[in-house]
């Protein structure tokens, strides 16, 4: 899976449950689920929860802690996709 694709993947993930539209139009691997999309905690589980189904992988919560970010979350799907 190129990195388009994985982005692109988190996108459709993340959607439902940003706060913020502008912040999502220009969404990169640098931006921050919290503090730019305004995605709240509670919807943050969601969105790890959505990942897992997605990819069919099991975030540990150590993982969870981390995925903050979209780099973080595609740093996360990757290696668990690769110990897979």
């Amino acid at each position: 899976m190129t990195k388009d694709q994985l982005i692109a993947k988190l996108k459709t993930i993340v959607q439902p449950y940003i706060q913020d539209e502008a912040a999502f139009a220009i969404l990169t691997e640098d931006t921050d689920f919290i503090n730019d999309l305004k995605i709240n905690s509670a919807n943050l589980v969601d969105v790890v929860l959505d990942v897992e189904d997605e990819f069919d992988i099991r975030i540990e919560n150590e993982d969870m802690e981390r995925m903050l970010s979209v780099k973080a979350a595609m740093e996360i799907i990757t290696e668990k996709l690769k110990a897979a």
